[in-house]
This record gives C-alpha cells, structure tokens and sequence, in this order.
C-alpha cells in the first residue's frame, strides 16, 4: 500500500503538508481521526531551508498536535512545496553546467527563436545563458525526423567533450541531441560515457525530461533541469536526513507544478518539473474550497512576502499548460497555468531615476525584512505602508510572536515622502496602490488576454498577504467578489492535503485528424498509456486508486501553436475523432476569436496523465447559525482609508470567534495568526459552511 494511504495504528494519525516561502514556512497539520485542522507558522531559514521547515513540522506536531517527546512518529504522510528551483532560477545561483548538442547547433540554446520579450522594446532584456559557450560543446551525430540514424555517434568526440567538462569543474551536464524525442539511442549512449567520465555530476538528456519536438524548447527544458538539479539534490540531500532525524515514519513527497507529489528522489531527478511547487497546491486548495463554497469560477490570488501568484479556475478545472516560459526560459513540461509577478509583503518601495514611486520586484525577504521588523532594514516594504496605515497590527503580529516597531516604519516612509513632498500617509497609500496596479496586471494577462472577463469571476484571496490586498485588487479590476478561505496563510501547505500522486507522459507524432489515421492515433494513445501503467505498478498503487485522463495537441495544418484536447474515455471510434474535432473548434474559438471547421486538423502530441488517488483532508462543515457577528468584535483601532483620506475607527473581528452564517459590514479587519483580511468601507462580510469569509462589493 502506497504512503499516505497506510492504515492508521496507534497514534498515527496525523498528515502534514509544508510550504517553504522566501519568508515564512507553513505548517498545516490533519487528523485522520478527528478531521481537525491545525495550523502552524515559522519563519523562513534562508541559508539554510531545511532547518526551517524541520522546525516548523517539530513545533506544529508538539504544539498543535501534542505529540511529546516523539513528535513526527504520529505522521503518516509528509508533503512539502517549496520555492528553492524557482529561486534559484530567478536569482540565476543554479549549477555551473555543460551542454552536449548535435554538431552546428552550438549556438541554439542563445539564438533561441530571435524573439525580443517585447515587440517594440528595443532595449528588453534577455535572460543570461545558463551554460556559456565555452562550456557548450558539438559532437558528430544526426538522426533523421523519423528517427534513421544519418551519422552515427562519435564516442570519442562525447569522450573529448566530458574530459573537458571534467576540467572545467562542471556540476551537471545536459545532452540535447536533434530527434532525440523519437529515437532517442544517441542521447542513451552519450549519457553512459558521461557518467564513466563524470562520476558524481548531475546528468540529463533531452529525451527524459522533455520527449516532445520543437529542438529549442527542450533543450532549454533539459538545459534548466541540469541547471537546477545539483540545487535541488543538495536542498534534498540536507532536508531528508532533518526529517529522518525527527522520527518521520514515511517516505516525504514534493508537491510538482502540476499540481501532484512525487516522492523526494523522483523529484531530485526532474527539478524543473518543480519550479512552480510553492504555488501549484494553493490553486489545488483553492479548487476545492471554491467548489465546496459554491464558485466554481474564480481567480486565485496567492500574495506572500516575496511574490504573488495567480490562477484562472473556469468551470471548477484550473487551466494547465505543457509549455510555459518561467522567468524567461521556455519549459515544456506539464504546469498549472500560473502567471507570477514580483510583488509580495516584503517587495521594496523606492524612487525610480524619474522621481516616481516604485515598488518590487526586489524584496527584503525573511532577513532583514520589512523595516517594522527592527532588524537593520531601511527601505520600506508593502509591509512597512500596510503597518503605518494601521491596517496591520503596529505592535505584533502571528497573534504576538512577531514584535514590530511602527515608529521605524514611519520614520523609513516619512524620508521618502520628504524626497517626494507628500504627506507620509499619501505615500503609504500610494505604496499599496502601485502594488496593486502590479498584481492587477498579472490577472489581466490570465483572463482579459485570453478571453476572461475578470468580472464574471470571484477572488481567492490567500497567502500571508492575499485577504490584506484582495478588496483593493478586486476594486481595480471591476469585481464583486472576494473569496477568503478559513486559513489563507497556510493554504498552499494546505493543498499539500488535497492533492493526489501524479505523473505526465507524452510523444510526439504528427498525424491528421481523419479516419484514415484513425489505428495510427490508437496506437500513439495506447504508447503514452503504456508508460502511464508502469507508473502505476512502479508506485504500487491500487487498481481501485488509479486514473487516467488522454490529451491529443492540436492544431491546424500550417500553424505553429497547438491546442490540447481531452480525449474520451475508451477506444478511438469515429465519434472519438467528431468529439475531438469538435472540442479543438470551439476551443480555437475561444482562444482565437474564430475557426474555420473545413480546414485540415493535425494532431501533433499525445499525453496521459496518471493520478494516484490519496486520503485527502476534509474541510469541516457547520451549519448556519445567527447572523450578529458582534460577539467576534475584540476591539477597534483607526485606520487610514483613502475613501476617508483620514484614519476611522474600525472594528476588530476574530476569525476564530466568527461562526457559520455571522454577517458584519465594513470599515472592519479580520485577524487570524495567519493573515489579516481588509474590509474597506461598503463592501459587506458573511462567513459560510466551511467558515470560508465572502466578501461582497458594490457594483
């Protein structure tokens, strides 16, 4: 029987999920047993991740789960998200890699498609090379596109080129040979006499990582699977023996960018199937308490200390991709379709060099922090504004373990108004308003760009600062309703508990959508499923927890970009081919404005997509009772609202205290451990079944 799903002896009970941030390390803890939900938060350990999250379990387990002197021994499953590729890759500190390439295709990897970022940017940026050229090495191979050896492998040249590399100090190495996708012999035999040469170094081949075409994308894939792999193996490497060192009696998982676990080793081997693993189990979270609440279309909106991620979710489903660009480098491997942008609690406010008010995507992370936190920092944060408007506790915060000093917040805030001669007050707004401008542009690239009217959709509002924002983004955009889940703060530790086993495979082959072709696209379909069934047996997962979805990339005879289509269940029949000509239609119509029925369908990629089924936390329900909320009022204080342009008394509410079917209206702010939610003038407050907080605005 698979981890996660044991039976439940003794004591052990209880799952845990953890998310490690740039700021803080969350904590969400599940008894089997009671369905009781616990929560538990600690600061970020950046020299060290490990250290923070083993706290974070040892603390979490002692405290809210009483476990004593054996702390991880009731834990019968641990998942784990963490942003260490995606830092890593952002702040470009991977490995010093090598690159083995077919010979004349050198350069590719910096040729790429000769695209700017921006059209009519002449001075955008590219991102810096992972591997430069003197570390990029030709060797003599070809294949031909349908697999044929043209040249055959100069071992000697492979042999030549890992020496070199050896000489080099390289610490991982990437091999991305052309038709390696198809056959993938070549890449095979270089990766052997690699790994004769280099005992030690991180290896990869194309065809491992990504299996699919289009040359440039999987090199870049393999090329950042390499240029993360000795990170995320050395950050593995130190968290595991933590862990073990706690008692844990399982075998840990890492949460993917799909959106599934794997277990630790798996995800050493494929980091850059990883890069979203922070994010990708709020959305998982934010799906079932949008379905659960009643919101099946909603914007998930994720805004921690360092950055802020968001989501499209129409019809319940969340919008995935297979290819995406992550920080400026194309990725082919399945994800959430997650948009991010550089703007969290800790993004840095200043003066850009035209005298105006800027903000991100630098940030003062966990140490030093915000200015508030006393620890030397003197740039103001979205923090340092949110404390000197008052709308953060100015004397604590996590319900007194986190002492801040507002006085430094107003000093650091009051300089920069001085430079721009404005009030401190204005500026602190201001500071929040630029923000939001920032977060209200990533959700107009997911929704208004790909044909999503924000309005029709409501707001999940969570991570550290996500209920804080969430009214004030929800304004800018036009819409009416914002969605605060019962513990935001620790909600993607939370989608650690609501998330299955889950692993991807796809081929590429080109063939048209016609009844003539119709055994050939039963054969490709039944290959990806084949591998999908050794996956399951490899994982030992039972017959009765398995699932398998099918996806075909479609796209008309002539373009360059394909759509992917679910498959229906069961063998290809003629009505399989009307159901998929039919689904790529209307989806071209929605994301093209149109479709021409008559043109000739190729399709190009077959996927599978196989889920390992777990035990999954519950979210509790209660059911309604009175709606006067005033016995959750703990006190008042003023706070600065710019529909007043003057601090107001407002009212404090307990998130603990609120109950099912309470109703309040605004200026009032929710306070938990976790987060603090704001509820501006006229936007009214009801908590429901699931002691989810739905906030409505005016229209």
């Amino acid at each position: 029987m698979m981890d996660g799903a044991q039976d439940l002896t003794g004591a052990a009970r209880w799952r845990v999920g953890v998310d490690s941030g740039g700021t803080f390390t969350d904590v969400c803890l599940f008894d089997q047993q009671s369905g009781r939900i616990a929560v538990w938060k600690v600061s970020s350990t950046p020299d060290d991740p490990s250290r923070g999250i083993a706290q974070g379990v040892e603390e979490g387990m002692r405290e809210e789960a009483g476990a004593g002197d054996d702390p991880a021994a009731a834990i019968t499953y641990l998942g784990h998200g963490t942003t260490v590729a995606t830092n890593a890759l952002i702040t470009h500190r991977g490995a010093k890699v090598g690159l083995l390439t077919t010979g004349g295709f050198r350069d590719l990897l910096e040729i790429g498609r000769q695209k700017r970022p921006d059209l009519y940017d002449l001075f955008a940026a590219k991102p810096p090379v992972l591997v430069p050229r003197d570390l990029r090495f030709e060797v003599a191979e070809r294949l031909s596109h349908d697999g044929a050896v043209v040249t055959p492998l100069d071992e000697d040249a492979v042999r030549r080129a890992a020496r070199a590399l050896a000489e080099a100090g390289v610490q991982a190495v990437a091999v991305c040979f052309l038709y390696a996708f198809v056959n993938p012999a070549h890449e095979q035999a270089a990766k052997r006499i690699l790994a004769e040469e280099l005992p030690g170094v991180f290896l990869c081949a194309s065809h491992e990582i990504a299996p699919e075409f289009r040359e440039f994308e999987r090199l870049s894939t393999a090329t950042v699977n390499a240029y993360l792999g000795p990170i995320m193996h050395r950050y593995i490497s130190r968290l595991s023996p933590r862990l073990a060192d706690l008692g844990l009696p399982v075998a840990p998982h890492l949460t993917q960018s799909n959106g599934g676990v794997v277990r630790f080793e798996v995800a050493a081997e494929t980091p850059v199937r990883a890069v979203l693993s922070g994010p990708s189990t709020g959305v998982v979270a934010a799906q079932a308490i949008g379905q659960r609440s009643g919101f099946p279309d909603i914007i998930t909106f994720d805004m921690g200390g360092t950055s802020s991620d968001v989501a499209l979710m129409a019809g319940g489903q969340t919008a995935q991709t297979n290819e995406s660009v992550v920080h400026g480098y194309p990725i082919k491997a399945p994800m959430l379709d997650i948009h991010t942008v550089g703007a969290g609690g800790g993004s840095i406010a200043s003066i850009d060099s035209g005298g105006l008010l800027k903000v991100g995507p630098e940030s003062a992370g966990a140490d030093p922090g915000p200015v508030c936190y006393g620890r030397g920092a003197t740039e103001p944060t979205v923090t340092d504004a949110n404390i000197v408007l008052q709308v953060l506790n100015p004397t604590h915060l996590l319900n007194g373990r986190m002492k801040v000093n507002r006085d430094l917040a107003v000093a650091a805030i009051g300089q920069m108004a001085d430079r721009l001669e404005m009030g401190a007050m204005d500026v602190a707004q201001g500071i929040i308003s630029v923000v939001t401008a920032n977060m209200a542009k990533a959700i107009r690239v997911i929704s208004v760009q790909r044909g999503h009217d924000p309005r029709d959709y409501a707001l999940m509002a969570f991570g550290g600062a996500g209920p804080l924002h969430a009214v004030r983004l929800a304004q800018e955009l036009g819409m009416s309703t914002v969605i605060v889940p019962r513990s935001p703060g620790i909600l993607c530790a939370m989608g650690l508990l609501l998330t299955d086993l889950r692993a991807d495979f796809a081929t590429t082959r080109l063939a048209p959508l016609e009844s003539a072709e119709r055994a050939t696209l039963a054969e490709t379909l039944a290959r990806v499923e084949a591998e999908a069934n050794g996956w399951f047996e490899a994982e030992a997962i039972a017959a009765d927890q398995r699932r398998l979805t099918r996806r075909i990339d479609m796209r008309y005879e002539g373009q360059n970009y394909e759509l992917s289509i679910p498959v229906p269940e069961g063998p290809v029949t003629e009505t399989t081919l009307e159901t998929l000509r039919a689904g790529f239609t209307e989806a071209h119509r929605r994301m093209y404005g149109f479709a021409v029925p008559e043109e000739r369908i190729l399709c190009v990629t077959f996927r599978a997509e196989a889920l390992g089924l777990v035990q999954k936390a519950e979210l509790p329900e209660r059911p309604l009772g009175a709606e006067d909320a005033s016995g959750a009022i703990t006190g008042s204080r003023e706070v600065w609202f710019p529909e007043t342009r003057a601090f107001t008394e407002t009212q404090l509410y307990a998130r603990d205290l609120l109950a099912p079917g309470m109703r309040f209206a605004g200026p009032a702010i929710v306070e938990q451990m976790d987060t603090t939610t704001l509820i501006p003038p006229g936007v009214t407050a009801r908590v429901d079944e699931i002691d989810t907080l739905i906030l409505e605005l005016p229209r």
